[in-house]
């Protein structure tokens, strides 16, 4: 819906990287004849390129959209990641990089020495993850180089819309501008 309503994703010609596709999104995107859609993924079947987003096979300024949702909250080096996002987007290129965020921390926690699957499941909600977002994310997308916008979109959803459509009660989304090369 934030795209649809928000941006010109389904109007206006773009190069789209899709990292770790949902699956739901492909074939609508694909279909999309504005768009030349690539998905990529570590092991995903539906990745056009299989890559590890911390060293991505792909030429410099390539592409006017990234997509990644849920992702960085996997990655160990995510300093690593985010310089991959922002190398690969053309400039004035936009991402949208979603993570699940815990609005009641100020700061980020990670600790690498969380190895334990249990543990990390306790500490950091889900056995996979090894960092809890908080409230800083935008400025981790902005030491990463981005110009970041911060869009309360639900604020334009009633209560009942919210329920009705399932929306997270607390779903900021960043979008994240390459405005220098």
């Amino acid at each position: 819906m934030f795209l649809k309503n928000k941006t010109e994703f389904f109007h206006k010609n773009y190069q789209v990287l899709h990292i770790a596709p949902e699956q739901p999104f492909v074939q609508r995107f694909r279909n999309l004849a504005n768009l030349k859609y690539t998905t990529a993924d570590l092991e995903s079947p539906l990745a056009d390129i299989k890559l590890d987003i911390r060293e991505m096979p792909i030429k410099d300024c390539s592409y006017d959209v990234v997509i990644c949702n849920h992702v960085l909250e996997h990655i160990d080096n995510e300093e690593k990641a985010l310089s991959e996002v922002y190398r690969v987007l053309e400039l004035n290129g936009w991402a949208i990089l979603q993570v699940p965020i815990d609005y009641s921390r100020e700061t980020t926690f990670e600790d690498s020495s969380i190895t334990d699957r249990e543990e990390r499941e306790k500490i950091f909600g889900q056995y996979d993850h090894v960092r809890v977002h908080g409230r800083d994310y935008p400025k981790r997308l902005e030491k990463a180089g981005f110009k970041v916008s911060v869009e309360n979109y639900l604020d334009t959803f009633s209560e009942k819309d919210k329920d009705l459509l399932r929306l997270q009660k607390e779903e900021i989304i960043y979008v994240c501008k390459k405005t220098e090369c």
